[in-house]
């Protein structure tokens, strides 16, 4: 099993063009994993963690319904912002400057095969990161992500997850609002659930900005402990 995961920080990326190296790396993944089973060859599958932010952009989840974008074709210019239906589970959500995006693309049989573990594991991480930052979080029950004040009327998401599985080859992955911009959420119903809030961690903390590599790096250290894994950097500074 290969626990080695190559780490790329891609900056600010078009998120069409993110998507489409994405599915590049998950289809050589796939490709190897397929070889291996068709000649009983034994070669090693890549895993490979992405951090990227993205401009403007709303996505709309395979099982999700359009219903939840609040905008039409003319609102979305005006606002510079895209909107894509994409091949995730989940449904709508937004990614925009000020959020830290990460795509793991991992073999989970370098690690373990379930999926349910995987989504937890990712959660934890995230809790983990914003517990060094005195803030409490934690999962809502029946609700992908992390939240803040759950079972209150002041519950509020500031993580959301959606991802992709085929052959225990993963992608997609989680969007941590840490200096977003909140007002674009307010022309979706986040992730289909109506009358829930959103928050970003900088408002959390009261401050203008969260240095965004410093969270970067926290979220990576325990990404790498909790999966036990080896990291590879590429274009990425701890």
């Amino acid at each position: 099993m290969n626990r080695t995961i190559e780490i790329q920080d891609l900056g600010q990326k078009d998120y069409l063009a993110t998507w489409a190296y994405q599915e590049e790396l998950f289809q050589s993944v796939l490709a190897t994993k397929i070889k291996n089973r068709r000649e009983d060859a034994h070669l090693e599958t890549s895993n490979y963690l992405l951090f990227v932010e993205h401009p403007h952009v709303y996505t709309l989840g395979k099982s999700g319904d359009v219903s939840n974008l609040l905008l039409n074709e003319e609102q979305l210019i005006q606002k510079g912002a895209t909107f894509y239906k994409i091949n995730r589970g989940g449904d709508i959500t937004y990614h925009g400057p000020g959020q830290v995006v990460g795509y793991p693309i991992l073999d989970l049989e370098n690690f373990f095969t379930d999926i349910h573990k995987y989504l937890r594991l990712l959660e934890e991480m995230v809790i983990l990161t914003l517990a060094e930052y005195g803030v409490k979080s934690e999962r809502s029950p029946g609700e992908t992500g992390v939240w803040l004040d759950v079972g209150t009327p002041f519950a509020r998401k500031i993580c959301a997850m959606g991802v992709r599985a085929s052959r225990w080859v993963t992608m997609h992955g989680f969007a941590l609002n840490v200096n977003a911009d909140l007002g674009y959420f307010d022309h979706i119903i986040p992730c289909g659930i109506r009358g829930k809030a959103v928050t970003t961690l900088n408002v959390e903390l009261g401050v203008d900005t969260v240095d965004e590599a410093e969270i970067k790096a926290k979220l990576l250290s325990h990404f790498l402990n909790l999966f036990e894994a080896i990291p590879q950097h590429e274009n990425f500074t701890l």
